[in-house]
């Protein structure tokens, strides 16, 4: 009779590891399948520029596309309220559905947009529109991915549950990355650019099936099934979430004591970076696709490490970790990436910096909202559109008003047309000519038109990105079980999903466009980096003081 006890005990023991691997693999293959669809115009954003922002200077083109990209961000934290306030009120699976069939649909009408070619202005408008339903729906993903998981985890493993929500944005990018390379080895890449691009877009549809064919399986969370029939569901999660301070004061330490840092360690480690290479270092595209991919391959398993090890150190120290070694590094990791990925850059940098030497006074900031401007109106702003254009990070040095604008490259120096005396067709012919001079004077002391794939160091490129993904990985990892730690069962969806997207939809999202805007400012390559070392910065000081150590909580 004890032997039939124990056996049958055994038995539901497996059957519960069983149920919970099942929610962990459903709910993880699902919200891969999300991530795909929302980082794919990240991956594009180069291609997406030629196509819906044509109509603009090159330089304004790239920030438009890449300020698009975070549109999709902006919207992030109105879906957290909108789906956070239906998962704690109708349930976690059922919003789950409805975010899936939001972002997938949104991501499939992509691939049919007409370009800026066939139809004008309409066609970014129209992106820009996809793009903010995606991130209605990416807003009320995520928290009821993480919530659903962690309700189902035992206490001793919610780090290490939950880490597996933690790897889907990876995966998905991963995901995203594996079809763009082979779409584009495929079919060759003035197939890709001109049409190919469409095609991970239309694929997505294959994704929302299987994706919706998987979250139908499972069941409601236990803890939300519990609180629905002893009648324990909150009536009103968003006030009570963030109009009662005792909440709200949980909310912003979140969010500034924890998200915002792990939102820039992780766009700085898998977007900028990925737009670094491409836009700053000149290394084809292709090339920086598999780079990244391998480099996510490698990093991925972290996401779990950081995760179970939360469960044993405490969820805090690790992330607060993460975020200071980013602060002490970043800007040396970002060095060494130009020493790896195009060698004659960084020599060229250091034996020959550039400098543009005029009237402050008649240089702009190189970037146009209203995407009119040629920046051929002054001496200064004809050099350092040419400059920014051609990646070369150079200084300004300040001349008497009035200087004609020259630029200087180790002993070589160039003047740039003067506006003020050549006009119309002369003025064109003399721009054109000194963008010629330019060139050959800048390969003249080493500065390559573009990134020599022969001498890339892969090894070394890639353990550079490695490094930057596993820092992602330190605050990312342990950040789901500490965010469902931090709220009571009631406002759990609603209450982390608002600071996690905010940190992640504005701090995070708008990293990319905010860093390359600082770069056209500055005139310097590596200037975008303060912008994720001063985020992180605080959230070291702030996590440190006031972020509590949620391991061990009990959240039912």
């Amino acid at each position: 009779m004890a032997e039939t006890a124990i056996a049958t005990v055994d038995s539901g023991d497996l059957a519960h590891e069983h149920s919970q691997w099942l929610v962990i693999g459903a709910s993880s293959l699902g919200t891969v399948f999300e991530w795909y669809d929302f980082y794919l115009y990240g991956l594009l954003a180069s291609v997406i520029t030629a196509q819906f922002f044509s109509g603009v200077n090159e330089v304004t083109g790239f920030i438009f596309a890449l300020a698009a990209f975070a549109a999709g961000f902006a919207v992030r934290p109105f879906g957290a309220l909108v789906f956070g306030r239906l998962g704690d009120i109708v349930g976690r699976k059922r919003t789950f559905l409805i975010t899936m069939s939001i972002m997938g649909g949104a991501t499939f009408a992509v691939g049919f947009l007409p370009s800026y070619a066939a139809i004008g202005v309409a066609a970014p408008i129209a992106l820009i529109v996809l793009r903010l339903l995606q991130g209605l729906a990416l807003g009320g993903q995520y928290g009821g991915a993480a919530t659903y998981v962690a309700e189902h985890a035992p206490a001793g493993k919610r780090g290490f549950y939950t880490s597996w929500i933690q790897t889907t944005a990876t995966l998905g990018l991963f995901l995203a990355l594996l079809v763009v390379i082979g779409t584009r080895t495929g079919l060759g890449e003035q197939a890709f650019k001109t049409w190919g691009w469409r095609i991970p877009f239309l694929f997505s549809i294959v994704l929302l099936l299987v994706s919706m064919w998987i979250r139908l399986q499972l069941a409601e969370s236990p803890v939300f099934a519990a609180m629905k029939l002893q009648g324990t569901t909150s009536k009103a999660p968003v006030s009570e979430a963030f109009g009662q301070w005792r909440n709200l004061k949980v909310v912003l330490i979140a969010l500034f004591g924890g998200v915002m840092g792990q939102a820039v360690l992780w766009y700085t480690g898998q977007f900028y970076a990925l737009f670094f290479l491409e836009r700053m270092l000149r290394v084809d595209g292709e090339t920086t696709n598999v780079l990244i991919a391998i480099a996510l391959a490698l990093a991925t398993p972290f996401f779990v490490i950081f995760g179970w090890l939360s469960d044993r150190v405490g969820r805090k120290p690790i992330m607060m970790l993460g975020c200071l070694l980013a602060v002490l590094t970043y800007f040396p990791l970002f060095h060494a990436l130009t020493r790896y990925a195009n060698p004659a850059l960084y020599q060229a940098q250091a034996s020959a910096p550039v400098s543009v030497i005029a009237d402050p006074a008649s240089c702009s900031f190189q970037f146009d909202p209203i995407g009119k401007s040629k920046f051929d109106s002054t001496s200064c702003d004809i050099a350092q559109s040419y400059l920014a254009k051609a990646g070369v990070s150079y200084q300004r040095v300040a001349a008497a008003p009035g200087t004609i604008a020259q630029i200087k490259a180790g002993e070589a120096t160039l003047s740039a047309p003067d506006p003020t005396h050549v006009t119309g067709a002369e003025r064109k012919s003399a721009i054109a000519a000194f963008q010629a001079q330019a060139k050959h004077a800048l390969a003249a002391v080493g500065y390559p038109e573009k990134a020599d794939s022969a001498a890339i160091n892969r090894p070394m490129v890639v353990a550079v990105l490695w490094l930057l993904v596993v820092y992602a990985a330190m605050v990312y990892g342990p950040i789901a079980a500490l965010l469902v730690e931090l709220f009571e069962a009631r406002i759990r969806y609603t209450a982390l999903s608002l600071p996690y997207h905010i940190g992640n939809g504005w701090f995070g999202g708008f990293l990319p466009a905010t860093a390359f805007a600082m770069v056209a400012a500055s005139g310097d390559i590596y200037y975008g980096l303060w912008y994720p070392i001063v985020i992180a910065g605080a959230t070291f000081v702030l996590g440190s003081l006031f972020l509590p150590e949620t391991r061990g909580r009990s959240i039912h």
